[in-house]
């Protein structure tokens, strides 16, 4: 009976204590993501005061008049600098100094090359009708079998087109946990493998190294009907090149 007894007391400790741990996971998986977003939203106000705001002169500045700082402040006035940046170089006017600026940066070695580049990037995903990273798909990487997540930034164009054959598109593909990290590849357009999710999905499986899996939103028949491969073989061949699907065959050239 006092046996009886003892397991009851120790499978009702136990009983508490997982609670308590489930309830201490459950507390860690709401309060962390919303304390990091929170830290790293303050480092970068933060950063953006401490560079913007001893720029302001101090009879504009508010916190020469009041004795606490004001948080955001450097943010607000570089939000307001930027928007009034851009309503000048729409006129008539803002565009003869930007072009007047632009042919100075044009005479210099070095600074021309980084602003051209520059301007290129922002030029290519700030645009209004630009499909630059709007589509996620599947590449092979780094050898037959093994797939990789990687976003469509456009359609290879210029000098490495005309020397390829076949059509290509530009995928960049990113590296985990760093997705701003990452490498350009030229891949056959038919080679590419379309994915249904989205590119924040998408982002965010490459961000959690493959943890957070976005769902299968495809039909069933879909689900059903597989694509790819990732396994390979020593001594067949897989013809990609002539035909839309994998066909395997032997070393004397007979379908298997």
């Amino acid at each position: 009976m006092k046996d009886k007894n003892k397991e009851r007391v120790v499978a009702k400790k136990r009983g508490v204590m997982s609670r308590l741990r489930a309830y201490f996971l459950a507390g860690v998986l709401v309060t962390a993501p919303l304390g990091l977003t929170a830290l790293l939203s303050w480092w970068f106000i933060d950063f953006v005061d401490e560079k913007i705001t001893p720029l302001i002169p101090d009879r504009y500045n508010p916190e020469t008049y009041l004795p606490f700082g004001i948080p955001g402040l450097g943010l607000l006035v570089l939000l307001i600098a930027v928007t009034l940046i851009g309503a000048l170089t729409a006129g008539l006017i803002g565009r003869w100094l930007l072009q007047t600026g632009e042919r100075v940066l044009n005479r210099m070695p070095v600074v021309r090359s980084i602003y051209s580049a520059i301007k290129q990037i922002f030029e290519t995903v700030l645009a209004q009708q630009s499909n630059a990273f709007r589509e996620a798909v599947l590449v092979e990487y780094p050898r037959r079998g093994i797939w990789a997540i990687g976003f469509i930034t456009g359609t290879t164009k210029g000098e490495v087109q005309n020397l390829t054959e076949e059509e290509t598109v530009n995928i960049f593909l990113p590296t985990t946990p760093n997705p701003t990290s990452g490498f350009l590849l030229f891949v056959p357009k038919s080679d590419v493998v379309p994915l249904g999710m989205s590119v924040e999905e998408a982002v965010k499986m490459v961000i959690s190294g493959g943890i957070v899996t976005p769902p299968d939103r495809r039909s069933k028949k879909e689900q059903n009907i597989s694509r790819v491969s990732s396994r390979t073989f020593e001594h067949l061949e897989v013809l990609r090149e002539k035909y839309p699907s994998p066909i395997l065959i032997n070393k004397n050239g007979k379908k298997i």
